[in-house]
């Protein structure tokens, strides 16, 4: 895994645009598509990652390790009745049993990883609304088409999610899909119209609305802006929320398979790290984790705190010594916390560049390894000077040569 300096392909970002990704640019959405702007960008391609081939099949081996310990875990929790250690709400453990016990269908969601000594290690899994997808599907495959034509890049997941949704329309005789988001996000709505379009190609009707235009029917069944029924929604909107928003205590009875489904909430909030580790202790692809530092502590091992609901790098503080070496703000925290051993994200010298990145000492990187119904499909990569990642980290697109 290297760090490549690259030579930004000409009005990148109307190329960006062309194919969805408008986006690119954190602060504003009227970016100059003539790539002379001082704004902030959040993709970036005067780098990019470098992979060998044979990281990135243990990329691939790891992602889909991990599900498989995912999904065991999920039976175990529910069959023991044991829900009550992810500190869900009531409503929620009640949804999640239900959803697993039905076996309802679940789409995607994205593991981040790092390397340690080239092993990939779990660092925490976006099971329910993981984002950067557009980017990871789309936009970066279509630079390493134009800007590395001799290269090959791990990432078939617009394929995948194609075959995903016609898997599930067959399964429950789906024809229509409502999609929604809160449009204050631009960033969501650019990830949810690019699976709407992945769902069109499936063959599928779809529909796209505001979270907000979501009604109740006189008959318990939710109903979208112009009164038809949700059949199935696909939703960026976490279920934590939704269980104590108004409209949840109507989603038992309302008859809408929801995706991702309710059962993926045992594996979205942070509480899976010491279970998964507590299941599978030692397995090559977790870190120790716990609910407490004491064992961390006892072994001498730097650690991080994590809260169990916390989102883009909010509240996490690094230890060592039981001293805070590193921490970030954020309003989460009140739910709970978990320790997990600290493995350090790889980092490397940040070269001159004559972009509008501003000044650089050393990027810390960190892999996404997507999975897509029950195999990794892709892998992405977001940077930050901080070893922490956030919602203004840089995304950066990645290659690797066959047979390096």
């Amino acid at each position: 895994m290297k760090r490549i300096a690259q030579q930004p392909r000409e009005r990148w970002p109307e190329k960006l645009a062309r194919h969805g990704f408008l986006f690119h640019s954190i602060d504003a959405y009227g970016v100059d598509l003539s790539g002379k702007t001082d704004k902030f960008f959040y993709w970036r391609e005067d780098v990019a990652y470098r992979f060998t081939e044979t990281e990135v099949e243990t990329i691939y081996e790891a992602g889909n390790a991990l599900h498989a310990m995912c999904l065991d875990l999920v039976d175990d929790l529910v069959t023991r009745g044991d829900l009550v250690r992810l500190r869900m709400a009531p409503l929620g453990q009640a949804l999640a049993e239900q959803s697993w016990r039905r076996r309802d269908p679940h789409l995607y969601g994205r593991f981040d990883l790092t390397l340690q000594d080239g092993v990939p290690k779990l660092l925490e899994y976006n099971a329910d609304t993981p984002t950067s997808l557009i980017e990871s599907a789309v936009a970066q495959w279509h630079w390493m088409q134009e800007a590395r034509r001799d290269c090959d890049q791990f990432n078939s997941i617009h394929e995948a999610l194609v075959a995903r949704w016609r898997a599930i329309a067959d399964e429950r005789g789906l024809r229509r899909v409502h999609l929604a988001c809160l449009y204050d996000s631009m960033e969501d709505v650019g990830n949810v119209e690019y699976m709407m379009e992945t769902v069109l190609q499936a063959g599928l009707e779809a529909v796209m609305l505001d979270l907000r235009e979501i009604g109740l029917s006189d008959a318990g069944a939710f109903v979208d802006q112009d009164g038809e029924p949700i059949e199935a929604c696909f939703k960026l909107y976490p279920w934590e929320w939704m269980t104590t928003d108004a409209f949840g205590a109507a989603i038992p009875d309302a008859g809408t398979l929801w995706l991702e489904p309710a059962w993926k909430q045992v594996l979205s909030n942070k509480a899976l790290l010491p279970l998964l580790w507590e299941r599978f202790e030692g397995h090559p692809n977790l870190l120790p984790a716990y609910f407490s530092p004491d064992a961390l502590l006892r072994d001498g091992l730097p650690y991080v705190k994590k809260p169990i609901y916390s989102r883009e790098g909010a509240n996490v503080s690094f230890l060592e010594d039981g001293a805070v070496t590193l921490a970030t703000g954020g309003d989460y925290g009140a739910e709970g916390y978990v320790y997990q051993a600290l493995a350090p994200v790889p980092a490397f010298p940040a070269p001159e560049t004559t972009s509008a990145h501003g000044p650089q000492s050393a990027m810390h990187a960190v892999l996404g390894a997507w999975i897509v119904a029950d195999e990794a499909c892709g892998l992405c990569v977001r940077e930050d000077l901080s070893p922490v990642t956030r919602n203004t980290s840089y995304f950066v697109p990645h290659y690797f040569l066959p047979g390096l």
